[in-house]
């Protein structure tokens, strides 16, 4: 599983180093290397296992709606293979999306990892910290028993 945050940089090259802990159930779960793609200004990481079994299930669904997903998601996914320094090159077109440029934060989010651009990621949490404060979203989370 993937669990916790590191903050690194992306090198001028787009470049990005995998933490040890992250390429441990990377290698685990089928491979050297992750799948990446776009989704709420960020990239998504999946070992192979789990992109092999996302796409089952994209796969499956066909509505107008997932239509345009796949195309948006899938379209956008790239294979990206750890090198001998443990770091992945993310693609131009992945970074210009997520905008990544030079601060990046990696974050666990148990089957996959993401990996946002320090801004992004400051705002998001500053974003959650206010949703939090709401009653459902309260009560959501003690239903966790958290």
């Amino acid at each position: 599983m993937f669990r916790s945050s590191s903050f690194h940089t992306i090198d001028p090259k787009g470049r990005i180093i995998i933490p040890a802990r992250f390429r441990d159930h990377i290698r685990a779960g089928g491979g050297n290397g992750v799948m990446v793609s776009n989704m709420d200004g960020a990239l998504y990481g999946y070992t192979i296992n789990e992109w092999l079994a996302i796409e089952k299930k994209i796969l499956a669904a066909k509505s107008q709606h997932m239509r345009q997903f796949k195309r948006f998601f899938l379209g956008n996914a790239c294979e990206c293979s750890c090198d001998k320094q443990g770091r992945i090159l993310i693609p131009q077109s992945l970074r210009v999306y997520a905008e990544l440029e030079k601060e990046i934060v990696l974050v666990g989010v148990l089957d996959h990892f993401e990996i946002w651009s320090r801004d992004k990621w400051d705002a998001q949490n500053r974003k959650m910290e206010e949703e939090m404060e709401k009653e459902e979203v309260r009560e959501e989370i003690a239903s966790l028993g958290l």
